[in-house]
């Protein structure tokens, strides 16, 4: 059985999505199916096959996270000694060797993932080259412009 390692918060947020489509997608298609159905020949009602399609997706990522809720792994770096090493959950500050720039990321489970806001998988490149490194480890990470070297500046537990 595979365990989906997440934060607290992804947990809560998978939690709050999979009570909307229940509540309030789910309703909305079956209607939208019983309303279109009233429009006769099913054979030829885009409508119809389109609330189908929707209420397909909807049931599947229903299913999906259902899945992933019944196997979650939640672990909250905050409850957890801060020993340095960076690990999933933490807050990684680093500085690229070759451009000077500083950024941080939390490294957070796939479903959390989003880089927009900093936040990486731990199974992404950048990650996976920085779990178990502490502060002041440099880490040469391959991304699809070459191997990039990071020195990790802070490690937060938060």
């Amino acid at each position: 059985m595979t365990q989906y390692p997440m934060t607290a918060h992804g947990a809560e947020m998978l939690r709050t999505e999979l009570h909307e489509l229940k509540t309030v997608k789910r309703p909305e298609i079956i209607k939208s199916i019983a309303t279109a159905r009233e429009h006769g020949d099913l054979k030829e009602n885009a409508e119809y096959h389109a609330a189908r399609e929707q209420q397909s997706f909807c049931e599947g990522r229903i299913q999906d996270i259902e899945g992933k809720l019944s196997n979650v792994q939640i672990i909250d770096v905050t409850k957890l000694p801060n020993t340095g090493k960076v690990i999933f959950g933490t807050t990684v500050t680093i500085l690229n060797c070759q451009t000077d720039e500083e950024i941080t990321y939390r490294i957070v489970g796939d479903d959390e993932a989003d880089i927009k806001n900093n936040l990486i998988s731990v199974g992404s490149p950048i990650a996976r080259g920085l779990v178990g490194k502490v502060v002041d480890d440099v880490a040469n990470i391959q991304t699809p412009k070459g191997v990039i070297e990071f020195e990790i500046i802070a490690v937060e537990y938060i």
